[in-house]
């Protein structure tokens, strides 16, 4: 009999596809993410003295003025009665006043002492309620403390050219850093968001980190917080599971906060909160983690809030508003949101505009002021109407949006 040996079978196209996919994989860049450094192909011009002109999709024609320049990267914005906007300078831990365009060139005397670096400094600054009655105006900061920082409410009373009487209302727990919103709702109560980035502590009950506190304008707990007088919750908790937390806007006509939160690379965000609700981080994201893999293995789970609105990818996001003023009335009911660099990219910061239904679904988003290149940390609304932005760099800038 003839010796009959099997012979191989060959599989071209197979033999084909594997070569393709190990070329692939050779060809792929090898990326090191133990620390990761942006990439720098784009130049980042200056910002023009302007005024600058636009057109706009809602068919509002717009330009935009440049207030005050010289500011070491601010962070947030507040107007006072007569006319005169506060600034607050992150890593200086200043506290500037603007003048009928003019920038006062000594701070705000009166402000607290505090931790200014990367992620670190002077914060949000908003006015009571009642400004017109009791002058108060809060600031946020990072508080220096034996054993290292905390992020700190503190409440001073304006006398015309400075705070007096500061004082903090309360401290958050040793070890929270970085950003802290703050935001009166229509129940007089003041919200205040922590960041919480890192491991798991948004999901921790017992610590403020990742969480929007809800505080008396003294800085007390309201007797009716979801978990007041419950074992294994800070009383001051008002929701949790959020990540970096760096907008807060009521939205007058509801009643209702909202929330907008910077993801890793995509998953910011925008929430509605509801009291004692949980909104996911770490454990949900619509975000993938800097190195590549999804930062979550579902996109939500039950008992979880989902957003009302999301990025992919990210724009880091990093301050909103309501637009409720007459100045741009096509505008009215809008919500802006600000970002520092969309897609992980810098020098592609932006303003967003959206617009809403009558049932708040988003029906369409517009990009702003894209080609500035600057990093637009926080948006707000004056009270005679126009849009105030700032841009955190180190040479820091007011801008204003008037109508054309």
């Amino acid at each position: 009999m003839r010796n009959l040996r099997k012979k191989p079978i060959i599989c071209l196209s197979c033999m084909f596809i594997s070569g393709l996919l190990n070329s692939t994989l050779l060809a792929q860049q090898q990326v090191d993410f133990t620390a990761p450094t942006p990439p720098d192909g784009l130049v980042i011009p200056p910002l023009p003295d302007g005024p600058l002109f636009y057109d706009t999709a809602e068919g509002h024609d717009i330009r935009v003025v440049v207030v005050a320049r010289g500011l070491n990267h601010p962070w947030s914005i507040a107007f006072l009665p007569d006319g005169a906007v506060l600034v607050s300078e992150k890593n200086a831990g200043h506290l500037r006043i603007i003048r009928n365009d003019v920038l006062d060139p000594r701070p705000v005397a009166g402000t607290p002492e505090v931790v200014a670096n990367q992620f670190s400094g002077l914060l949000d600054v908003v006015l009571h309620p009642q400004f017109q009655d009791n002058q108060y105006i809060y600031l946020s900061y990072n508080k220096p403390l034996e054993n290292g920082t905390a992020v700190a409410i503190a409440r001073g009373r304006w006398d015309g050219q400075a705070l007096r009487e500061t004082t903090d209302i309360f401290i958050a727990d040793a070890g929270t850093i970085a950003g802290s919103r703050l935001a009166f709702g229509v129940d007089g109560n003041l919200y205040v968001s922590i960041f919480g980035a890192f491991g798991n502590v948004a999901q921790d009950t017992n610590t403020h980190a990742g969480k929007v506190l809800r505080l008396t304008d003294d800085g007390d707990v309201p007797e009716d917080n979801p978990f007041a007088g419950m074992a294994g919750y800070k009383p001051e908790i008002y929701s949790i599971g959020h990540r970096s937390s760096l907008g807060l806007a009521l939205h007058t006509p509801s009643g209702d906060m909202w929330e907008l939160e910077m993801g890793p690379n995509g998953g910011d965000e925008v929430n509605i909160l509801k009291a004692g609700a949980n909104y996911g981080w770490p454990r949900v994201s619509l975000g993938r983690d800097y190195a590549g893999p999804w930062q979550s293995e579902t996109f939500n789970l039950e008992g979880m809030e989902d957003p009302i609105i999301y990025w992919m990818p990210s724009i880091s996001v990093s301050g909103m508003a309501f637009y409720t003023g007459d100045k741009f009335p096509k505008w009215k009911g809008n919500l802006f949101v600000s970002g520092m660099r969309t897609g992980e990219i810098p020098g592609t910061g932006r303003l967003q505009r959206f617009l809403f239904n009558e049932k708040m679904e988003e029906l369409r988003r517009e990009t702003l002021l894209g080609d500035l290149r600057q990093r637009i940390r926080d948006v707000r609304q004056s009270p005679d109407g126009y849009i105030y932005l700032v841009t955190d760099e180190d040479d820091g800038a007011v801008l204003r949006i008037e109508p054309k």
